[in-house]
């Protein structure tokens, strides 16, 4: 009789201890789980409620013909930098656009393919998302690339680069992107209007025969 109390008292402890480890189990997955979401959190966060600073007008400007980009506060120029562009198989678009969200460390998305964030990431550790899907202004892991038509649509920076003009631009500002040099691009990224004079025997050309175009004023 002893022996079968003693046996069913060892089930007994058996039991209740296999359901404390049981229960340890669960409050350790769920407390993974959490720092998970957590960390997850941190690295796709985007400040899309962030307005911009009272009084300032801000737009983005890209000269893609230039590879430069810069940042124009009140008419005033603050930032600018090279970038690089759309590969002729993959232009980039031109025309007026918004900010939609800013997001640190993103996370990589391609059919077939996820990247997390880190030094492999090809969007790098910002992200600067636009009103057109699936465009965006963003790092590179290529910096060697920075200044040339190579990239798949999108505007690429240094990261060094873009984390400054990340901190400088909110969502809702405009982006303008221009396919062609005009005056505005000619003044903001150091190119000239040059005027170009038809000879004529006979004394100065008409105003008609005139043609004038933007061109790089700088050394290559």
């Amino acid at each position: 009789m002893r022996r079968m109390q003693n046996g069913k008292g060892e089930r007994q402890a058996e039991g209740a201890l296999g359901k404390y480890r049981l229960a340890a189990s669960i409050l350790l997955i769920m407390v993974f789980a959490a720092n998970a979401a957590a960390r997850q959190h941190a690295v796709e966060r985007c400040d899309n409620a962030t307005p911009p600073a009272a009084g300032t007008e801000r737009r983005i400007v890209v000269s893609i013909p230039d590879r430069r980009i810069a940042v124009v506060e009140n008419g005033r120029m603050v930032l600018k930098f090279r970038v690089s562009v759309g590969a002729p198989g993959s232009p980039s678009p031109a025309g007026e656009f918004r900010v939609i969200n800013r997001v640190t460390n993103p996370v990589y998305y391609h059919p077939g393919e996820v990247i997390p964030a880190g030094p492999g990431n090809p969007v790098g550790p910002r992200w600067i998302g636009l009103s057109s899907k699936g465009y965006g202004i963003h790092c590179t892991n290529e910096p060697r690339l920075i200044g040339r038509r190579v990239s798949h649509s999108c505007i690429r920076l240094r990261n060094r680069d873009v984390k400054i003009l990340f901190a400088h631009v909110r969502v809702g500002d405009a982006v303008e992107l221009h396919a062609t040099r005009d005056e505005e691009t000619a003044q903001l990224f150091g190119t000239r209007v040059v005027r170009v004079l038809v000879a004529s025997a006979t004394g100065p050309p008409p105003v008609s025969a005139q043609a004038s175009f933007t061109a790089d004023a700088r050394v290559r």
